[in-house]
């Protein structure tokens, strides 16, 4: 049985490791958007990918946690507007405000967390947590611009990010549920959504048609590293507080930044670089975040 030091130095990796495909997931979107799958679509099979090929594996543990039904099913539709509104707004809108508002959800956690997991920051923590906030806007700030929802997409991005907050703390207040249910939670979540957001947009299906070997791998790919990712998040989550996770997650502007500059046109200046050395800076200080307290990593 591996030692509490080293449970949350795993714990910890599988969020750096999430948060590392969520910043490179978009240029795949961007791929098959360009291929004519659109968001919804896109949103559909590659969640549906996991559920279908992985979620039969954790009906024992679905079946354990039926007395949670109610905060897994608002998991699932909280994780499920979040991938859901975040992949529209990246395609949609302009994705350099889009990520600005989408992160303001370390505000979000604090809030959900303090009054659903009694969670409290210290000093520590909120200097921490000033730091992330302050690389984030570093990062993305646009000179005589204000981080408000200007059009649709950027209210997506906002609605994203305050329910992205709420299914972290959902998660880590699902004690004693198994990531596995977790998982297929969230998976469910998102297909049920894009069902629903198919039945507006019909259209988007058609694809199909004429879609090439290589769409479908594409999102078969997709999908495999969505199921991955989810586990990996859940894994984390339930070892880690979610004020310290969410710090962790914002490694992910990092991560995007540096891949929009080898994948496509966009370049870091100094200003991205700072905030980049910031949001990394929170990241390895974000264990402190909280005063020690007993039983916070299951053996």
């Amino acid at each position: 049985m591996p030692s509490i030091p080293l449970q949350r130095t795993f714990a910890v990796s599988s969020l750096v490791y999430a948060a590392t495909l969520w910043g490179l997931v978009w240029y795949p979107y961007r791929l098959l958007d360009q291929a004519g799958v659109g968001g919804i679509a896109s949103s559909l099979f590659s969640y549906a990918t996991p559920l279908l090929l992985l979620g039969w594996l954790h009906g024992r543990a679905l079946h354990a946690a039926r007395g949670h039904w109610l905060w897994l099913s608002a998991l699932g539709l909280a994780a499920g507007w979040t991938n859901l509104a975040y992949v529209l707004a990246v395609l949609e809108g302009e994705v350099v405000r889009v990520l600005l508002l989408f992160y303001l959800s370390p505000l979000w956690t604090v809030l959900f967390a303090r009054f659903l997991l009694h969670e409290k920051l210290n000093r520590a923590g909120w200097a921490v947590m000033a730091l992330a906030a302050g690389g984030a806007l570093a990062m993305l700030w646009q000179s005589g611009d204000w981080p408000l929802p200007r059009n649709y997409a950027e209210w997506l991005g906002l609605s994203a990010g305050v329910m992205f907050a709420a299914s972290n703390v959902i998660s880590r207040h699902l004690d004693g549920v198994t990531e596995g249910a977790k998982a297929v939670s969230i998976w469910a979540g998102v297909a049920v959504l894009t069902v629903i957001g198919l039945t507006l947009k019909p259209a988007e299906l058609d694809f199909m048609a004429g879609a090439e070997t290589a769409t479908w791998l594409l999102l078969l790919g997709v999908g495999l590293a969505i199921g991955s990712m989810t586990y990996a998040v859940q894994y984390g989550l339930a070892r880690v507080p979610a004020n310290q996770a969410i710090v962790i997650f914002l490694f992910e502007l990092v991560v995007a930044a540096v891949a929009a500059y080898f994948l496509s046109d966009e370049r870091m200046g100094v200003q991205e670089w700072v905030g980049a050395a910031m949001i990394i800076t929170a990241s390895l200080f974000s264990g402190h975040m909280e005063d020690d307290r007993k039983g916070e990593l299951r053996v």
